[in-house]
């Protein structure tokens, strides 16, 4: 057994060494984890020559299953999105490219599977095909053959129509049992998700989540079987599991739900998603990792902690800055609503949107929102609104849980949980300044008259507490703009800061 176990630490340290002293590598330059901060979770990824597409759980955000596109696999911009309404929470989507057309396979907790497709992933994109079954999170593998099998929780697999659109009436069948976690591991149960099954020389991998995608720190995996048929039987890799957390003195908790993805020249990488170690209301975040496919037919893990570190750029790095681009106010591609998406309240013109005001509080507003990712940021924004209407800045969770500074027909208010509360410290004003702080989860307001001079609102709140395993729903603390009421609010000037959160 020490043999075996000495002899297992010995390849993976040469397949690092080999990885890191690529002379491809580190011609590239150097990148860090993640590499998409804040509530990305559940990516999976598709690879169309040298161009990559991803996209990600959505959850109750609308508009929903955005669309994202690299060359470098680390900087990454959005380009469409492929939901124009809101269906219910969705989960878990499988992006893929076939026949000139690229497909989006994703859950609707609730209703079921659903598939969108699109002949470019910048869109337009269908309008979604129900595919009459139940399970969560759908991935498409297409047999040598040409049949289409559509991989579920649970292990289970049901067939395809042709045009891989719908089922073919029958029943699930279970083909895969899962990697049998040891027993003295603290996770949240086996909860076999997340199954991405795909060709790879003469192998079928069957790439699944396990443990559970929030709970304890040491819950989430990427395991890995292999068969040489896409019908089975799936032997266990014996190097599983492929991602984990193994400490809650890691930084990044709950690794898990993956995807394989290649480089041109054959090189293989793996995008999975992991909460950060104390800033569990950031979300689940992208995290890119470098894995080994070896002669023996098994990817292997390069260091169980290596995401931690720096590591060599995959390819020669490209730069994309989303935030700086934040005031243009980009709804679908930056911006999104909690839940109720109506095209129609929003409009955009010369950096100004202008939203028409609705409900009675934060809860029932539909704020629109954006990920911000950071430990520490500000961000503040110019508003005009009309008497009839209330405007401010929120942190928003969900309905029930939210903080924020407002304004309205009686004075200032603070928002906290599903209480909008008048403070009147100023007069009615129509026309102000807000802004909202969050450093390191303390978040404190601030307003002006002018956008020059600031005075800074006699509240703090601490919001770490607000996160899936308090809560629920998957969501995270998302910063944004509400308009309540009659009438319409502009927002304009709008700014975002990192802070210095060390």
């Amino acid at each position: 057994m020490k043999r075996q176990i000495s002899a297992a630490i010995g390849l993976v340290c040469l397949l690092f060494a080999a990885a890191c002293s690529s002379e491809s590598n580190n011609s590239y330059g150097t990148y860090v984890n993640p590499v998409l901060a804040g509530d990305y979770p559940d990516p999976s990824i598709v690879r169309d020559g040298e161009d990559y597409y991803m996209t990600h759980s959505s959850f109750d955000y609308n508009p929903g299953l955005v669309v994202w596109h690299s060359r470098d696999l680390v900087n990454w911009e959005p380009i469409s999105y492929a939901l124009q309404e809101y269906l219910g929470s969705v989960w878990a989507p499988d992006i893929s490219m076939r026949d000139g057309k690229f497909y989006i396979y994703f859950t609707v907790h609730g209703r079921g599977n659903f598939v969108v497709y699109a002949d470019s992933p910048y869109g337009p994109w269908s309008e979604p095909h129900d595919l009459h079954v139940g399970q969560i999170d759908p991935c498409i593998a297409v047999a040598e053959d040409g049949t289409k099998w559509l991989f579920l929780s649970g292990g289970q697999r049901i067939r395809l129509t042709e045009d891989g659109l719908d089922t073919v009436s029958g029943t699930l069948e279970k083909v895969y049992a899962g990697w049998p976690i040891p027993e003295d591991w603290i996770t949240e149960g086996l909860a076999l998700e997340g199954p991405k099954v795909r060709k790879i020389g003469p192998w079928w991998y069957f790439i699944a989540a396990e443990g559970g995608t929030a709970g304890p720190p040491t819950s989430h995996m990427v395991a890995i079987a292999r068969s040489k048929s896409v019908d089975g039987p799936w032997e266990d890799s014996p190097y599983n599991p492929l991602v984990h957390t193994y400490s809650r003195d890691d930084r990044w908790w709950s690794r898990g739900h993956g995807s394989l993805i290649d480089t041109p020249d054959g090189r293989w990488y793996i995008v999975y998603h992991a909460y950060e170690n104390g800033y569990y209301n950031l979300g689940r975040q992208t995290l890119l990792e470098p894995v080994e496919l070896g002669e023996d037919g098994w990817f292997h893990s390069l260091g169980k902690n290596i995401v931690e570190g720096e590591l060599p750029a995959p390819l020669p790095l490209q730069s994309y800055d989303r935030k700086s681009r934040l005031g243009e106010f980009r709804i679908g591609l930056d911006w999104k609503y909690y839940k109720d998406f109506d095209a129609s309240r929003a409009s955009v013109q010369n950096g100004t949107l202008t939203l028409k005001a609705t409900g009675q509080s934060p809860a029932d507003a539909a704020p629109l929102m954006f990920v911000a990712g950071d430990h520490a940021y500000e961000f503040e924004v110019e508003i005009e609104r009309d008497p009839t209407a209330s405007a401010g800045l929120v942190l928003y969770y969900n309905s029930s849980y939210y903080v924020g500074e407002g304004i309205g027909p009686r004075g200032t208010m603070r928002f906290r949980r599903d209480k909008g509360g008048v403070r009147q410290r100023m007069q009615d004003v129509t026309h102000i300044w807000l802004r909202l702080r969050n450093d390191r989860q303390v978040v404190s307001a601030y307003y002006s008259f002018d956008g020059k001079e600031w005075h800074k609102d006699d509240w703090g709140i601490e919001v770490s507490g607000y996160n899936h395993n308090v809560f629920h729903e998957f969501q995270s603390l998302l910063p944004g703009l509400v308009a309540i009421g009659e009438g319409e609010v502009k927002f304009s000037n709008f700014k975002y800061r990192t802070l210095d959160s060390e």
